[in-house]
């Protein structure tokens, strides 16, 4: 039984909410940042780059406490309106090519320590304790955690006839989306909505593993002080169908001290390799990567051990993380050829996210700086629910999630 619950929540007013919404902070570039930070004051860049007018290097304390201040200055100037009883929100994103809805609530942090809200990723401990602090500081969350339910032919149709009504913001943005928040404030909706979830068993976590397990440490420390929002944190859950997974692919700087030849012949061993030449060959379906190497991309096609599946009808757990496709790469290729053991803070591996065009990774090795390029063939929903249904963690880097919430668009305070 999943419990969702409205919030008081606040969010910026209707004719400056497309000057006020952005992308996560870490999205932008330098100068991209700069731009906005220059020329738009509305951006709620301002209110999470505190120090920026004055260029000033700070402490994490002074950083967080600028958030805050300059949070509550924009609630001073009207910038930011606070709903006046807790609601739920339906919200779309429109892309060139996509189209993605669900619902903004308050999720249960007791259901998250039940494991009703299931895991896929591990966590770095000190990412945990920079944004438990960041909350505790800044008193105030704006980017919800990406939550999947299963598919729901009830749920879909209350949304269809929900996105009849007018809504509170219909705009676009500069990179071509377009974004449409309807407010769910009736309480007999709010708890026809409520009752939908209690009927489903279990919820899964697509991106937010961090955020999530910040806000349970928040719980944990300063439950004491009898703050109810500190049982919840703010989710946008969508149905699982209407996530987009993109994998992660992987460059590599050097080849461990193989030659070319050498390497592409450790590889046959487990893989039958194709050559494609100039073709941007990407992979197709499971078991197949693709390599960019001296000028020329490669199919490579896994040679599936017969003793995998042996191992599969006798412990059906392991086999699921063996049959991940990252997985595969890193121990066929990764750690026994190119020597990378840890792939989160190996300075020789850096990760591109698939909905990037190969050619960067091209380019990347084109130009000298990385020796190999290897693309992926993007996991599924259901391999994403085996590992959290059996406490298993997907290995760092295998998923690259939409949709992406923008940030500043609706607030949970603490």
């Amino acid at each position: 039984m999943s419990k969702i619950i409205p919030f008081k929540a606040v969010r910026p007013t209707p004719d400056k909410v497309v000057l006020v919404s952005c992308r996560n902070y870490d999205d932008y570039s330098a100068t991209e940042l700069a731009s906005w930070l220059d020329f738009n004051p509305y951006s709620f860049l301002h209110v999470v780059n505190p120090a920026y007018a004055n260029s000033q290097k700070i402490t994490l304390e002074k950083r967080f406490k600028g958030v805050a201040h300059k949070y509550q200055d924009f609630k001073n100037d009207g910038v930011f309106m606070e709903e006046d009883k807790a609601v739920f929100f339906l919200y779309q994103i429109q892309t060139k090519t996509q189209s993605y809805i669900g619902i903004v609530a308050g999720t249960s942090i007791e259901d998250y320590k039940n494991n009703i809200i299931k895991k896929h990723e591990d966590t770095l401990h000190y990412r945990v304790e920079y944004f438990k602090d960041y909350l505790h500081q800044t008193g105030f969350n704006t980017e919800p955690v990406l939550i999947t339910y299963p598919d729901n032919e009830i749920i879909d149709n209350w949304i269809i006839e929900k996105k009849k009504e007018q809504p509170i913001y219909h705009f676009s943005t500069t990179n071509k989306e377009t974004h449409t928040l309807w407010k769910i404030g009736d309480e007999k909706e709010i708890l026809w909505l409520q009752n939908q979830f209690e009927n489903i068993p279990e919820l899964y976590i697509a991106d937010g593993h961090h955020r999530s397990a910040s806000a349970e440490l928040l719980y944990d420390e300063d439950k004491h002080l009898g703050n109810e929002n500190l049982n919840y944190f703010m989710s946008f859950l969508i149905a699982e169908s209407n996530v987009k997974i993109f994998e992660y692919n992987r460059i590599i700087r050097d080849l461990n001290g193989f030659s070319k030849e050498d390497f592409i012949e450790k590889l046959s061993e487990h893989f039958i390799i194709k050559l494609k030449n100039q073709e941007l060959w990407k992979p197709q379906s499971k078991f197949e990567f693709g390599m960019y190497i001296d000028g020329n991309f490669y199919a490579l096609f896994y040679k599936q051990d017969s003793s995998n599946s042996e191992q599969t009808k006798q412990n059906e757990h392991p086999s699921i993380i063996e049959n991940l496709d990252a997985q595969i790469l890193y121990n066929t290729v990764l750690q026994p050829l190119l020597g990378i053991e840890d792939l989160r803070n190996d300075e020789r591996i850096e990760y591109i996210p698939g909905k990037q065009s190969i050619l960067t990774i091209k380019e990347l090795v084109d130009e000298g700086e990385f020796e190999v390029g290897f693309m992926l063939f993007p996991s599924d929903i259901s391999e994403i629910k085996a590992l959290a249904d059996n406490n298993l963690i997907m290995p760092p880097k295998s998923t690259y999630i939409e949709p992406k919430f923008r940030s500043g668009l609706i607030i949970y305070e603490l």
